[in-house]
């Protein structure tokens, strides 16, 4: 009776062993095939526009569904694609840019777009309707993301370079376990270009103590608390981090303001490694 006991004993923690295992191997797949994004960086692949919202004039919010509701994109905090359409003389054009959404929203992926008159993907957008479909390939770009891996980020944003800016902040913020502030300057011409603003001040009164936004007009309205004319080294020394080892300025915008912004912060004392150019 004890051989036999001992045998069922040893074929009950055998199987209990590879019930484990297999719970393992199963949870190990499931990560694994969840984490994986639909994005291919050597490849292009559609994804269908299914929902179009119109956020003023000229901007849009484009949302693009992804082949099953817990799919992910797959694109790395910080970081772009590249998407590909027809100019208005039907010639092809590659441009990048950065989903305001994060690998948490499952099943689509959003971008918010301001659609110049004269420019050439601009157009593609323009003519986009619910139903057509989006190229893109990626994931591409420089900017590697670790929570904690500095104690604040400053960030200098101008127009369409709010994308990169917000993804970042929403992705600190959302994490429970970074504590990283975020201290943001969010520069435009007038009030109607700001982008993705409601968003934003939603942060910054979800999170009073760790985000924290200041808009600058170069051509405010009347009633205006926010910083007027082009962001000086005045505003970066009062509304960013110091110059500091555990800190790093982001920088996005146009050519012009990316190239003024860099001069103002090695001037404050910013090292090229306390910098990072999206």
């Amino acid at each position: 009776m004890e051989v036999l006991h001992s045998h069922r004993v040893g074929m009950l923690s055998i199987a209990v062993a590879l019930v484990a295992i297999g719970a393992g191997t199963a949870y190990y797949l499931y990560i694994t095939k969840k984490s994986k994004g639909c994005l291919d960086p050597e490849n292009f692949k559609e994804f269908k526009l299914v929902k179009r919202t119109q956020l003023s004039h000229n901007v849009a919010k484009f949302k693009f569904a992804l082949p099953t509701p817990t799919s992910v994109l797959g694109l790395p905090i910080g970081q772009h694609m590249s998407c590909r359409g027809r100019d208005a003389l039907g010639e092809e054009v590659v441009k990048p840019y950065t989903p305001t959404t994060l690998d948490s929203d499952l099943g689509y992926f959003e971008l918010v777009i301001k659609m110049y008159p004269q420019g050439r993907m601009s157009h593609h957008f323009r003519e986009m309707q619910e139903g057509d479909y989006l190229t893109v390939k990626g994931p591409k770009g420089r900017f590697k993301y670790q929570p904690g891996q500095v104690r604040a980020y400053g960030m200098l944003a101008g127009g369409t370079g709010i994308t990169p800016m917000f993804q970042v902040a929403r992705a600190i913020l959302e994490n429970p376990n970074d504590q990283t502030n975020i201290h943001l300057i969010y520069a435009n011409v007038s009030f109607e270009d700001i982008l993705l603003k409601e968003e934003l001040d939603d942060l910054a009164t979800s999170f009073p103590d760790r985000f924290k936004v200041y808009y600058v007009l170069n051509q405010p309205p009347e009633q205006w608390d926010g910083g007027v004319g082009f962001v000086s080294k005045e505003m970066i020394q009062t509304h960013c981090p110091a110059p500091a080892s555990d800190i790093q300025i982001l920088r996005c915008g146009p050519p012009p303001m990316n190239k003024a912004m860099a001069a103002h912060l090695i001037d404050l004392g910013y090292t090229p490694q306390m910098q990072f150019q999206f």
